[in-house]
């Protein structure tokens, strides 16, 4: 049969055995599973706060990539529009300059042209003076002379 006594006695050992595992075993081990639980849970949540950091200087990257192409897009346009105002002005500056050749071309013809006539008026004039003088066969002054061909030269538009 079962003795109450030793059943008794060994209830007493098992509890005082399960105070003792308490003591020494549970709370020693639950005090570092609290420990390791808190440094877990600090780990995660630095974690979470690194990753909403990162996500945040992502975001904060993408805005500043977008606001650099801006600004490069804005750079080009705005060096493209002074090129094509320099390349304007050139153009402008060459028609300029090429009217301004064609006008002096124009004056020095027109010079030309008009020392040509005097060479022409000249020579008529001393063709005519010869030939009136052979025709004559006197001597005229020359100079009076001269001035009878011009003045009949201009009256009759040469």
């Amino acid at each position: 049969m079962i003795d109450i006594s030793q059943s008794i006695a060994t209830v007493i050992n098992f509890i005082i055995f399960l105070f003792a595992m308490k003591f020494f075993l549970f709370k020693p081990i639950q005090s570092k599973l609290i420990q390791r639980e808190n440094y877990i849970k600090e780990k995660i949540e630095n974690a979470k706060t690194r990753e909403e950091k990162a996500e945040s200087l992502s975001i904060e990257k993408d805005k500043e990539l977008q606001e650099s192409k801006q600004q490069g897009k804005t750079l080009v346009e705005e060096y493209k529009y002074k090129a094509e105002k320099i390349s304007e002005e050139i153009i402008k500056e060459a028609h300029d300059e090429a009217n301004l050749i064609i006008q002096r071309a124009r004056a020095e013809i027109e010079l030309e042209k008009e020392k040509a006539r005097d060479e022409v008026k000249n020579k008529i004039i001393d063709v005519s003076i010869l030939m009136s003088s052979k025709a004559l066969e006197e001597t005229i002054d020359e100079k009076k002379q001269r001035e009878l061909i011009k003045d009949f030269i201009s009256k009759v538009g040469i």
